[in-house]
């Protein structure tokens, strides 16, 4: 399934039953770099703040003050249910004197974010992979425009008596055709290698 994350910071703003709800959502590659940008974007005049996000399988939400599940959950359900990954969202609301009820808080808090998300600038996020490999010189020319041609970015590149190893960057979608084409360009004889990543 594709993710996206979003090309730049959103706002997205509605009025339910004359409360205020404005939604902020901003891309956000580190659970801390999220909780920076929901702390700068909190409205210290609205009733309440609340917010979630996710980056990766971590995630976080808040209800500030709302009733138990009623804000934060929805908007951490609303950033997965546009299929968003790396994303912070707070919705401020400034309380109108009417109550929503649990359920219209729900949809309220999740429907806000939801709408915000929907309207944003989104990128898809690509998966890449970390490898290694090594290249007889014989085959360097007919393996270099490969690389380029699948994506792949030489992060380190190093050379030996037989030839040059480098260290790749690919998007994960290639590397099982782009291996195949390595193994028989070296006739199998060069080495593959997946890395971890730290």
């Amino acid at each position: 399934m594709k993710r996206y994350t979003l090309a730049a910071e959103a706002v997205n703003e509605q009025e339910i039953r004359k409360s205020r709800f404005r939604a902020y959502a901003a891309p956000a590659e580190t659970p801390a770099e999220a909780l920076q940008f929901i702390q700068a974007r909190a409205q210290a005049a609205a009733t309440h703040n609340c917010w979630a996000y996710r980056v990766g399988p971590v995630y976080r939400s808040s209800d500030d003050g709302e009733p138990g599940g009623t804000a934060g959950r929805p908007i951490l359900q609303a950033i997965d249910a546009q299929q968003c990954d790396r994303v912070a969202v707070l919705v401020a609301r400034w309380f109108g004197g009417i109550k929503l009820g649990t359920g219209g808080l729900v949809r309220a808090y999740g429907g806000t974010a939801a709408e915000c998300l929907r309207l944003a600038d989104r990128l898809e996020i690509i998966q890449l992979a970390h490898i290694e490999c090594h290249c007889p010189f014989a085959e360097m020319a007919a393996l270099r425009p490969r690389l380029a041609q699948f994506g792949a970015r030489i992060e380190a590149e190093e050379f030996d008596t037989q030839g040059v190893r480098w260290k790749l960057e690919i998007p994960a979608s290639a590397v099982a055709t782009l291996r195949a084409q390595h193994a028989d360009l070296t006739r199998g004889q060069g080495l593959w290698k997946e890395l971890e990543v730290q």
